[in-house]
């Protein structure tokens, strides 16, 4: 018959007989499953979603094992990221700017360690609890050197096989912290806020009496607008007003019509300032017109670079004749923005 072991027992089974260890042991020779886990961060307590992920990792790595391969699960753990800096930050009382200064980068690196990993024993007891079978004493740590150099030496191999490009992408910056975000750390919480769209119009070059009215919840990278983006399957409406508080509808236009149509002063590239179409344009908020800068924005960068002709990003030549966009690295807008030159974007 079949006997259904409390699981405590068969824990304890699998942890004296070292269960886990001699699936790895027995398969010498055999082909070779490998399996890296994806590494969770120490420096926060594990919860149900890690557990639903864990356990659909496991069902895998058992899967192959019992036909035969050789699987040895590798642990990991992740280091690096913003939340951590900050939290260490936050923990000791200083800022990006006291670093060097009231801690040296030595200490700065050791606080940030002990702060990542100070949840590992709470992690492995649950990795035990929940009857994971990772190799737990040998992980990867991606602060260590070695887990660095083996990524670097990896880039050299495709490097060298002719398999990497240089190319350009929108991403996520932080000024303050002088470093590009992952899509995990803008979603850390008070990252989005609400706020107050900004409509702004934009007059149609063939026809000085009729403008574009345009929306944007960045309003800072308006300098930097060089399209307007309509939604492909929209219907706009042709209104006449005096004033923003009267207005008659007087015709209906199809997206299509408007794609290609300019606007503004048309004195920079002739490709840019015209209406592009993008899927992501909806009718939920906003005008269903929405202005766009390439430089900044990635939905914006990419509708951009799929229109034909394409339209450039809107960039001036530095002292160096390099281009550059309009804001610097601290969150400023450069010198060739007049009055607002070396002023924060958001003040």
């Amino acid at each position: 018959f079949i006997q259904i072991l409390p699981t405590w027992i068969l824990l304890d089974f699998w942890k004296k007989e070292n269960i886990f260890e001699k699936s790895v042991t027995t398969r010498e020779g055999n082909t070779p499953f490998v399996f890296f886990e994806g590494p969770p961060s120490a420096n926060g307590l594990p919860g149900i979603h890690h557990v639903m992920a864990r356990a659909i990792k496991d069902i895998f790595c058992r899967y192959k094992t019992q036909k035969g391969f050789q699987v040895k699960r590798k642990a990991g753990w992740d280091t690096h990221g913003l939340p951590v800096e900050l939290g260490t930050e936050k923990e000791l009382g200083i800022t990006k700017e006291d670093i060097g200064k009231k801690i040296t980068v030595e200490e700065y690196n050791e606080a940030c360690k002990k702060t990542v990993m100070r949840y590992t024993d709470v992690w492995n007891d649950l990795t035990e609890k929940m009857g994971y079978w990772v190799d737990m004493e040998d992980p990867y740590v991606t602060y260590k050197s070695k887990y660095m150099e083996s990524v670097w030496w990896l880039l050299k191999q495709i490097y060298n096989k002719d398999l990497m490009y240089k190319g350009y992408t929108i991403q996520p910056y932080s000024p303050k912290a002088g470093t590009g975000l992952s899509s995990h750390e803008v979603n850390q919480p008070g990252s989005y806020r609400d706020v107050t769209d900004t409509t702004v119009v934009f007059e149609r070059l063939d026809l000085d009496e009729i403008h574009f009215l345009a929306w944007t919840t960045t309003p800072w990278t308006l300098p930097s607008n060089t399209a307007l983006t309509v939604g492909p399957r929209i219907e706009y409406v042709l209104v006449k007003t005096f004033n923003q508080y009267t207005f008659r509808p007087s015709n209906v236009i199809l997206a299509k019509n408007l794609v290609g149509k300019q606007f503004g002063k048309g004195f920079f590239e002739k490709n840019a300032f015209r209406v592009i179409s993008g899927d992501f344009v909806t009718t939920e908020d906003g005008t269903g017109i929405v202005h766009t800068a390439p430089t900044f924005g990635a939905d914006d960068a990419k509708v951009a670079k799929e229109a034909t002709p394409e339209v450039p990003p809107m960039l001036v030549l530095d002292e160096n004749d390099n281009p550059v966009p309009l804001v610097d690295l601290q969150g400023k807008f450069i010198s060739q923005m007049g009055e607002f030159g070396g002023k924060y974007v958001k003040n």
